[in-house]
């Protein structure tokens, strides 16, 4: 069953869990052990890139030519809190000689480019791929620091460490004024479908709903797919509905943060949880089509349950959540051996990359 087509009696009986939740808060989750639950075992290797003055966000890691780890990241500069990531953002690249190891930061990919562009203000949400000899950048800017003109972008490059050709226009525009689209395209997920094509999922919500609802988190989160002939584009919209929606369920239940591959004839999503099952969980789901995903499972716990850090300082109000999960394949490109992740905390009490070892994917 698709999460488009719950009802609020699908998830009451998808497990105790669920009917505590809506009775007790999703900090009731906390009550119940995953332990032998998440769909990943984990073995944590640790804060691998943090810098003095800057906080760290979306880690895409991928093997290079040169048997190194490439990771291209977001970075933004420490006075500007934790909000800084929608008002100036850039993208970097790091390396490391394996993912066990510490990574160095080497150059600044993107860089907002100031008024009168789509991506003035920030550059985000790097993701890295390759498709036979081309690297294609996907990213998310904004033109005016704020989340209604987020979209996203595509750069492309002979090589990871540059020259990248920049895009002038947006590769994904929101829907039309009252759509669940219609307020911005963000977190790109690719991967190549069963049908040939370049798919591209990307996450929105209504803006009327965002600007009109009340709570510490305002709007519905949800996903799109749109599919194009080249990955460069252009792309298509599937349909005027989303793939994933969980809107119909209690504690206004949502994803973000969404990281897409194909493994063994199907098509896999892990997501940061928004109410699933609580805030701080990774979510598993699959498909056979990429339209019709099965109810989401655990895919991941939150950090505390892995690692024992310090209390952090109260600036730091969603420590022990790893968000922006990013995967890195064994060196075939078929086997999940690393989950990449961002989170709060470090060194310097702003956000690093964090990475696992994988055991049993």
């Amino acid at each position: 069953m698709s999460p488009s087509k719950y009802t609020r009696r699908d998830f009451l009986q998808t497990s105790a869990l669920g009917i505590a939740s809506v009775f007790f808060g999703s900090s009731f989750t906390n009550a119940f052990d995953f332990s032998e639950k998440p769909y990943f075992k984990l073995k944590p290797i640790g804060r691998s890139l943090e810098l003095e003055g800057y906080y760290i966000w979306c880690s895409s890691p991928i093997w290079g030519e040169d048997g190194k780890v490439h990771l291209f990241y977001s970075r933004w500069k420490k006075e500007k809190g934790m909000g800084g990531w929608l008002n100036g953002s850039e993208i970097c690249r790091a390396e490391a000689n394996s993912p066990f190891e510490k990574f160095e930061h080497k150059q600044i990919i993107l860089s907002p480019r100031g008024e009168g562009f789509w991506d003035a203000t920030t550059c985000h949400n790097p993701l890295i791929k390759k498709v036979d000899d081309q690297y294609y950048l996907f990213f998310m800017g904004n033109s005016n620091g704020k989340t209604n003109t987020k979209r996203i972008g595509l750069a492309v490059s002979k090589s990871l460490d540059g020259e990248w050709t920049r895009p002038e226009q947006p590769l994904l525009l929101p829907g039309k004024e009252g759509s669940w689209d219609d307020h911005c395209t963000t977190n790109p997920a690719f991967v190549k479908g069963n049908d040939g094509k370049y798919w591209l999922f990307y996450k929105s919500w209504n803006t009327k709903e965002y600007e009109t609802q009340k709570g510490t988190v305002r709007g519905n989160r949800k996903y799109g797919l749109a599919k194009a002939l080249k990955p460069e584009g252009p792309y298509i919209k599937v349909s005027e509905n989303p793939v994933i929606d969980f809107s119909s369920l209690p504690n206004n239940a949502q994803l973000e943060d969404a990281f897409v591959w194909k493994q063994k004839g199907k098509f896999h999503m892990i997501a940061r949880d928004m109410g699933f099952y609580n805030h701080e969980y990774g979510l598993h789901l699959t498909s056979k089509d990429g339209t019709e995903w099965t109810k989401p499972e655990v895919a991941y716990l939150d950090l505390k349950q892995y690692i024992t850090e310090a209390e952090p300082p109260k600036h730091l109000k969603r420590f022990g959540r790893l968000e922006r999960p990013m995967i890195l394949f064994d060196k075939d490109g078929k086997t999940p051996k690393f989950l990449f992740g961002a989170t709060q905390g470090g060194s310097f009490e702003t956000s690093t990359t964090f990475v696992f070892e994988i055991l049993n994917r």
